[in-house]
């Protein structure tokens, strides 16, 4: 509970994302966008939300189970309107993972999710696909927050 307290506020998002995942891609695409976040449930829930520079936002919402000490990362946008699986996972060590199943393109993945360098001023979020069940992962897209 409170794992997510840091991201509350308002953010500037540099994001590093690759422009073709699952192809063996090494083009990037790089932008920055603002975000803001706010804390729900006493901390154990939080929700930001960020806008793309093409209009489209997206939401996180963050959810804290107290009988397992586990967040669920649940993602929507507003082109698609639908919540996407959540990525489920806890902190240790002043670094959050968290896992789950999705689909890329239609073929199965299992995604990863991982909060690493966190400061009160900064911190990191990384996504990555693995298609052989976490044996190799693709980093596909990297959000470096800075506070606004």
């Amino acid at each position: 509970m409170g794992d997510f307290d840091f991201l509350v506020g308002s953010w500037n998002v540099h994001n590093r994302r690759l422009a073709k995942r699952l192809a063996g891609s090494d083009d990037w695409v790089e932008f920055t966008a603002p975000a803001k976040c706010w804390s729900l449930f006493e901390g154990k829930a939080n929700v930001d939300e960020i806008v793309f520079p093409d209009g489209v936002r997206g939401l996180t919402l963050r959810l804290f189970d107290p009988a397992t000490e586990k967040w669920s990362l649940n993602w929507s946008s507003s082109d698609t309107g639908r919540l996407f699986p959540p990525v489920v996972g806890s902190f240790s060590d002043g670094r959050g993972v968290f896992h789950g199943d999705d689909t890329e393109g239609g073929t199965p993945v299992r995604v990863r999710f991982v909060w690493s360098d966190i400061t009160e001023d900064s911190a990191r979020w990384e996504q990555a696909f693995s298609v052989d069940g976490g044996e190799t992962w693709e980093l596909n897209w990297i959000m470096d927050f800075r506070r606004a």
